[in-house]
């Protein structure tokens, strides 16, 4: 067994689990990524190893799980480490063209993702995520915080319940956006599968603000790569929907977290505010002020 194997350990504390995290050696040499959850969520980390050996056999370039059990901390689950960089911090220093081409790629990975289908029973989308909207709205009108344009917001999900309608449901990674995103050798790599869900394959892109937060090019590429350059006009009504309801549940979400994390999520209701015009359009500034444009180096195919 490799964890037994292990000789050496660096904590990591980047992100909101409560899973331990490492960087950890082998006698060997050998590098890996090593996160330990607590035991009553071992029957979910059981199930989330699997669908990461199935993301695998389809190619997804990521953070691969190669041996988990339980251990005396938890359960634990040793995944190949990635050498790379973080894509948050190295995709705003390069070339607009560069920015665009690693939000192809993202796209194109978070399509073939979407390709695993949700289990037969999941109830319909347009109850859950509506009962979901109606807890949303009711748990920030209760936190006793407000930011300015939230009346916007809520008018939106209000007006616009019908884009739930009929979408179908798949796997999804949960939490996909640039801050869990390795570049090594001008490629996108995936981390953090952990808040794995089954739901609309659009509402995936409701972290796309943290991207467009960092580059308007990588948000756009992320859209046209998933889209082939040609995305519905009922994906943007959604989207909207998606991160207007996102928008609210970030601000007590946050209450939990400091007075840094909270500001940061009211300088990010604004600015989304800010690109869609206070809800009066559903085309947000990022994608329509984005140059889209290849490097000659073709990076993104």
């Amino acid at each position: 067994m490799i964890f037994q194997d292990i000789i050496s350990k660096e904590a990591i504390y980047k992100g909101f689990s409560r899973d331990q995290k490492y960087c950890v050696q082998t006698a060997s040499k050998d590098k890996y990524f090593l996160r330990i959850a607590p035991l009553d969520r071992m029957e979910r980390q059981k199930a989330l190893t699997a669908l990461l050996r199935r993301l695998s056999a389809l190619g997804i370039p990521m953070c691969r799980p190669v041996e988990s059990g339980e251990c005396e901390d938890g359960f634990y689950t040793l995944f190949t480490w990635i050498d790379g960089t973080e894509a948050e911090a190295a995709v705003p220093s390069l070339s607009k063209p560069a920015q665009y081409a690693l939000g192809l790629q993202a796209g194109k990975i978070l399509k073939r993702i979407h390709t695993i289908p949700a289990p037969a029973d999941q109830e319909d989308w347009h109850k859950r995520f509506g009962r979901k909207t109606d807890m949303k709205i009711q748990k920030y009108l209760d936190c006793g915080l407000r930011f300015a344009g939230d009346s916007e917001v809520i008018a939106y999900l209000t007006r616009n319940r019908s884009v739930l309608q009929d979408r179908p449901q798949t796997f999804q990674h949960g939490d996909y956006h640039i801050g869990n995103m390795m570049i090594e050798n001008e490629a996108i790599l995936l981390l953090d599968f952990d808040r794995f869900d089954f739901g609309d394959p659009w509402e995936e892109f409701n972290r796309i603000v943290w991207c467009a937060q960092s580059s308007f090019e990588f948000a756009a590429g992320m859209v046209d790569g998933y889209f082939d350059f040609s995305p519905p006009a009922k994906f943007w009504a959604c989207l909207a929907f998606y991160i207007g309801s996102n928008l609210l549940s970030s601000v007590y979400w946050a209450m939990d977290f400091g007075q840094s994390e909270l500001d940061v999520m009211m300088r990010q209701a604004q600015d989304v505010l800010s690109w869609y015009s206070h809800f009066r359009s559903i085309v947000p500034d990022w994608y329509v002020k984005a140059e889209k444009k290849l490097p000659n180096s073709g990076m993104g195919k």
